[in-house]
């Protein structure tokens, strides 16, 4: 029975339930059945989050949608997801698909799309640090001089210490030296 099932292929209704649940499992917000209206390309798209700009399209005979997206609009929206600015996941029903082939294929592209998005942070984030890194904060000139002044003081009474305390010893020393001579 389970190999039936594997190799059945999936209705629009069927199909779009699951990839409406895969994405809201990976944390979009998916609108059903919306209205999509950019880049000169209009449909209904099945499953859109507006916000994440990412979403589905089970093009059917069921639904007619084949006629919903020319080969000239497919093509926009393709030039678009490589710049970045939406990711739409197509699937045309002439390629039957089974559940699991159907979420294998939404997961990877999810995850494409998940790479992408880290791979945007990384850049961003090394802008950002470089430009701290290239650009410490000024410290006061008067500070510099002020600190150094004090180490020199310091080292002075240091060495004014030290010179106290080895003078005795090394008399010591001399005398006991000249004794034994």
């Amino acid at each position: 029975m389970k190999e039936q099932f594997m190799s059945e292929t999936l209705s629009e209704t069927r199909a779009c339930d699951l990839l409406a649940r895969l994405f809201r499992s990976r944390g979009y917000v998916i609108e059903r059945n919306t209205l999509f209206r950019e880049y000169g390309v209009e449909f209904h798209a099945d499953g859109w989050d507006p916000k994440a700009r990412v979403g589905f399209e089970f093009l059917s005979s069921e639904d007619d949608d084949h006629d919903d997206l020319s080969l000239a609009e497919y093509n926009t929206l393709s030039d678009a997801h490589r710049r970045g600015e939406l990711s739409l996941f197509i699937i045309d029903e002439v390629e039957p698909l089974s559940a699991a082939d159907l979420l294998a294929e939404a997961g990877e592209f999810l995850d494409e799309i998940a790479s992408a998005a880290e791979a945007r942070k990384k850049r961003a984030n090394r802008g950002t640090k470089a430009a701290v890194k290239k650009k410490p904060a000024p410290k006061p000139a008067l500070k510099k001089k002020a600190v150094g002044k004090k180490r020199a003081v310091i080292k002075k009474k240091v060495a004014a210490k030290k010179a106290a305390t080895k003078k005795p010893v090394k008399t010591a020393k001399k005398r006991a030296a000249k004794k034994k001579r």
